[in-house]
Formats: structure tokens, C-alpha cells, sequence
């Protein structure tokens, strides 16, 4: 549905109340996959990082991956969830072209995690709780890649191509309740809530969460009813949104289409939706199946696993600070304001600011980079600032700046290698000849060139007034393409204005 054809926002909420809940899909940093001793890793050649398991062979059996476990229980842990003293896996039957089994092997009436919550602040600094049903361990699926068509998607495509490196890497899926009273700020609570899931998963370092390479996805479920109504309304699940700013934007859209369907008098269909970041809109997908329609029974193949308490214990005393507890610690330590908190909260870049401080960079230089050039080239180009450079990279950026090798606006040059991939920042120095001139005799050579131009300068700076040198810092920084150390161009200056 066109977005210039859907009923206004605060209209639809006049009307109506959204409800959403949330699938959060968490990779897990394992060396293999969840069943078998398959490489878990990213970006490999296509169907390389596979065995007869991932392939759903004849005859293969799944082994469980203890140290999944132990990551699903830590996560669990960390959402509050009470952790079961038994559980086992199931065998959710569906069949897709990158499901080679025809089977996922996942969990359904026995998670491993049960009955939590999750404290997330919103923008304006208000904590709303997040009420989890489950966290369960499970299995990815493959990727298939489509070909041909104009969307990228299966409809109009000629063929597809399926890559199952993919196949068989640990997930832990994490499901809310029913979230009420989020009213015209539910795409913020989800963004919030999504965000809240990366910083933890993160601190507990058993995911990378970089949810551009879909180690961390969330379907976004949205239903409306009527004011005054109980019953819930019939939703829908917009699946595998991979960026923040997408998720709230998918919820806006949604409530907007539904309640322009509804006030016709249509009928919402219960099925799964794709969005669409060009368009801000949604389309179909598929039916959306109830559990029954899985036909959910016990795996077979695994027995089931009984974590000790003992266990638990060991994983609930090695926690991470509670993000929240984090924030307000980070917050006295880096010396910033409200506001300049609060500012990086909300766009979402608390992890990559705190890691490129624990990489060396001072608080006040990483926000600036985060917040200032990396935001703004990310927007340019529709895409996460985390997905340009990495945090290590911004604090080498930093690194050389505070060594004096260059200066802000040479700074800025590297980072644009950066992010187009030119190499190290040491490199893209050498190679773009970005390094600062600090030579005295190039120094002067362009300061007495400055200085025939405007004589009367030095007099005025020899009567005190030291503000007159920046007319010659500038020009000496026009002339040698901003490249002069202009700390030691003032100096100079000055020198010259005192003999």
C-alpha cells in the first residue's frame, strides 16, 4: 500500500491501540554450529562451511554444542529468565529450499529460558519493561540468493541459488509477551528494546549482533483493536528486519496500513510481510502457520539437557553489569551531559562509542566521530554508521590526529579511506600523502609569502593583539592544503611578531 494512501498516524491511534511483540534472532560467536563440527563463520565461499548434517544426509546425526548451551543460559540469565532444570529439542516440520533436513531443529514446549523481562530506556530517558515469554535454542537455516528478478526476491526471479554455510548456525530466538501501552512510541519501544538485546549480547561477547550481516534480526509483530476492545486483533509479522531505524520504521507502517484497512471495513490477513527500506512500506508474504501447523514433536536424535544448578550459578555470577547500570556508570565516567548521553542512546551507538574508548580514543572524540562524520555519511548513504568502519578503526583515526601526524580536516580525508575500504589508517596516510608538514623551513617559507601580503599583521601582533595571527594561519593552511601543523604556524607567527 502507497504511503501517501494511508490514514494518518495519530488518527490510527485515536482508533485504535497497536500490540506488538518480538522475535529477536540472536547468532551465536561459536567456533562451530550448533549439530555438527561445521566452521561457523561469515563470508566464506558459498557451501564450503558444511557437513552430511547441515546437508541433512542420510544417516547424519546432530551432536549438541556444549558451548551454545552455555551462551544460551548466560543470555537467558541476562533477560532474566528462569532457566529449566530440563529441557529438549523438537523438530518444527516445514519445508524450504535452504532447510535441507525438510526440519529445524528448535525447541517449543520445553525452552531453555522461560518467564523473563527487560528493563529499556526510551528516549527521553523513560524505562519501560518488556515482558519475555522464552529464549530458545535453535538451528539457522541456509541462505538462498535470488536471481533475475528486479526485487531480489522469489517473485519474478528466474532461479535461485541456495548457500548452506549458514545452515545449522546456533540461534537463540527470543520471544515477548504481548506488549501493551506503547501507544504512538511502539516502533521506539521496539528500537529500544532491539538495542538494549545487541548491547547485552555483546557484553556477554557471545554474539557479534552486527545485524547488517543478520547476526541479530528482529520480526516485528503488530496487531491493532478497536478502543475500548479486549480482544486482540489479528496481527501480522513483518520478518527479519536488520537495521534499528528499520524497525520502527516497519511498526509506524504497519499500524498505518492496518488501521486504513480496518476503517474500510477489510479484514487483516494473518501472515508474514517483507519490508522494504527504498519504499518504507511493506508487502506479503506468506500465510502466517500456528504452531499446530509445524507439527511440533520431540527430536529423536538428542537426549534431552538437564543443566546443573551448579552451572547456572557459575554463569549467573560471571554476568555483565545490566546495561542500564552500565549506562549510568558510563555516563559519570566520560563526563557527559544529559543530553550528549542521551543523544548517543538514542541513535543507537553506545557499544561502538564505548569500544572505541576501550580502544584508546578519549569519551569526547569518540562521540564526536560517531555522532558527527560517521552519522552523517551513514544517512547519506542509507545505511548504519557501524556497518562503515569499526571502532578500532576511529581510534587509530584518533590515534593520529592526537600524534600531530594530521589534523582534523586531514582526518577526515582518512576516514573517507576508511570507509571505502583504501587500507589502515596508517596506510591511507602514506598513500594519500595526508601527514601533516611541521618542517620549520616549509613552515616559514609560507608564512613570510602570508606575511608580504598583509605587513601590518606582525604590529598587531606585537601590540598584543595575538588573534590578529589566525588571518595568517589561514592563509598558510590555504596554501599548503591544510596540511600545515597550524599549532606551530601560530607559534611562528608570534615568533616572528615578538623578535
Amino acid at each position: 500500500m502507497a504511503k501517501d494512501a494511508l490514514m494518518d498516524f495519530d488518527t490510527a491511534l485515536e482508533k485504535y491501540e497497536p500490540v506488538i511483540g518480538l522475535e529477536v534472532h540472536v547468532e551465536l560467536s561459536t567456533k562451530t554450529k550448533m549439530f555438527s563440527s561445521a566452521a561457523n563463520i561469515f563470508g566464506a565461499d558459498p557451501n564450503t562451511a558444511v557437513t552430511p548434517v547441515c546437508l541433512g544426509l542420510p544417516g547424519s546425526l546432530p551432536v549438541v554444542n556444549k558451548e551454545a548451551v552455555r551462551y544460551s543460559i548466560s543470555l537467558g540469565l541476562a533477560l532474566g529468565c528462569q532457566i529449566a532444570e530440563t529441557c529438549r529439542f523438537a523438530r518444527k516440520n516445514y519445508f524450504y529450499p535452504d532447510l535441507a533436513k525438510n526440519y529445524q531443529i528448535s525447541q517449543y514446549d520445553e525452552p531453555i529460558a522461560f518467564e523473563g523481562s527487560l528493563e529499556v530506556e526510551l528516549d527521553n530517558g523513560d524505562i519501560m519493561t518488556i515482558p519475555i515469554e522464552r529464549a530458545h535454542m535453535e538451528e539457522d537455516a541456509g541462505k538462498l540468493t535470488h536471481v533475475g528478478g528486479a526485487t531480489g526476491r522469489i517473485q519474478g526471479a528466474e532461479y535461485s541459488l541456495v548457500d548452506y554455510n549458514r545452515a545449522g548456525v546456533p540461534l537463540v530466538e527470543i520471544v515477548t509477551k504481548p506488549i501493551y501501552g506503547t501507544e504512538g512510541r511502539a516502533g521506539e519501544v521496539a528500537r529500544a528494546y532491539v538495542s538494549t538485546i545487541r548491547d547485552i549480547v555483546r557484553g556477554l561477547g557471545i554474539s557479534e549482533a552486527k545485524m547488517e550481516r543478520g547476526n541479530l534480526r528482529c520480526d516485528a509483530n503488530v496487531s491493532l483493536r478497536p478502543r475500548g476492545d479486549e480482544k486482540l486483533g489479528t496481527r501480522t509479522e513483518t520478518k527479519n528486519v536488520n537495521s534499528l531505524r528499520s524497525i520502527e520504521r516497519a511498526i509506524r507502517y504497519e499500524i498505518q496500513r492496518q488501521a486504513t484497512l480496518l476503517d474500510k471495513g477489510t479484514a487483516i490477513i494473518q501472515e508474514t510481510r517483507h519490508w522494504h527500506e527504498d519504499t518504507g512500506t511493506t508487502s506479503p508474504g506468506r500465510p502466517k502457520s500456528d504452531a499446530d501447523d509445524y507439527r511440533y514433536f520431540p527430536e529423536p536424535d538428542l537426549l534431552p539437557i538437564r543443566p546443573s544448578r551448579e552451572l547456572v550459578e557459575e554463569l549467573r555470577a560471571a554476568l555483565p553489569e545490566p546495561p542500564a547500570a552500565e549506562r549510568r556508570r558510563l555516563k559519570a565516567e566520560w563526563g557527559f551531559s544529559d543530553i550528549d548521553f542521551q543523544s548517543i542512546v538514542n541513535a543507537g551507538l553506545l557499544v561502538e562509542v564505548r569500544e572505541t574508548v576501550d580502544a584508546g580514543a578519549n569519551p569526547q572524540s569518540a562521540r564526536k566521530w560517531w555522532m558527527g562524520e560517521l552519522s552523517r555519511t551513514a544517512n547519506e548513504m542509507n545505511v548504519e554508521p557501524a556497518t562503515l568502519v569499526t571502532p578500532t578503526q576511529v581510534a587509530e583515526l584518533q590515534a593520529a590526529v592526537d600524534a600531530g601526524t594530521i589534523n582534523d580536516k586531514l582526518a577526515r580525508e582518512a576516514l573517507a579511506g576508511l570507509i571505502a575500504h583504501e587500507g589502515t589508517v596508517a596506510e591511507i596516510i602514506a598513500t594519500r600523502g595526508l601527514t601533516v608538514v611541521s618542517d620549520d623551513g616549509a613552515l616559514i617559507a609560507a608564512i613570510d609569502a602570508a606575511l608580504a601580503g598583509q605587513p601590518d599583521i606582525l604590529d598587531k601582533i606585537a601590540s598584543g593583539k595575538l588573534e590578529a595571527a589566525g588571518a595568517i594561519i589561514g592563509a598558510v593552511m590555504k596554501a599548503m592544503g591544510g596540511k600545515a601543523d597550524a599549532a606551530r604556524v601560530r607559534e611562528l607567527v608570534i615568533e616572528r611578531a615578538t623578535a
